[in-house]
């Protein structure tokens, strides 16, 4: 009788199983599963070196971002269907005490003006990030991306995606809050 010895090979899957699902409960735990992190949270804005002059509006400069008061700062494209859901929003959430800063993302100029004409323009000034290098910088992982930026030009917060009335009400208002 021939003798059977054995393959550690055999051992393979269940060990990789039982690693995945360690991660993944690691994973679960956190606080919120959805939350993209942000490198840039507690430091000073990226310079707006690459972000050129937009059609009718003021350009955005360092110097608006980091002058006193609460800024927020919104990456957009008028190609953006999520962009155009979160519009009526920001339409109401920017004040002359809190400006919001568009900033057009790998857009036509044109197309990006058609936008503001047909929707409303909500912000204080808008620049034109063509390259997409200054999105780059900002490490935003698509449109639309919303940072608070507090005096000093201090990044407070970032959201991924669309802003609702529910993100600004749980998220956004107490950052704003406790900055100002």
């Amino acid at each position: 009788m021939a003798e059977r010895r054995f393959n550690p090979l055999i051992a393979l899957p269940p060990l990789l199983f039982i690693a995945f699902a360690v991660a993944a409960w690691f994973g679960l735990q956190r606080e919120d599963p959805n939350a993209l992190p942000s490198a840039l949270i507690g430091k000073t804005t990226p310079p707006l070196a690459y972000v050129s002059e937009f059609p009718g509006s003021p350009t955005p400069t360092d110097a608006d971002l980091t002058g006193p008061g609460i800024k927020l700062v919104n990456f957009w494209a008028s190609w953006c269907a999520p962009c155009r859901a979160e519009h009526p929003v920001l339409m109401e959430l920017g004040t002359p005490e809190r400006p919001v800063i568009g900033i057009n993302y790998k857009d036509s100029p044109e197309k990006a003006a058609a936008f503001l004409a047909e929707l409303g323009n909500p912000y204080a000034m808008v620049g034109e990030d063509a390259s997409g290098r200054t999105g780059i910088d900002w490490g935003i992982y698509g449109v639309p991306e919303t940072f608070v930026v507090g005096p000093g030009g201090k990044i407070l917060f970032r959201h991924p995606g669309p802003l609702t009335r529910e993100v600004i009400e749980k998220r956004l208002k107490p950052v704003i809050d406790a900055a100002g």
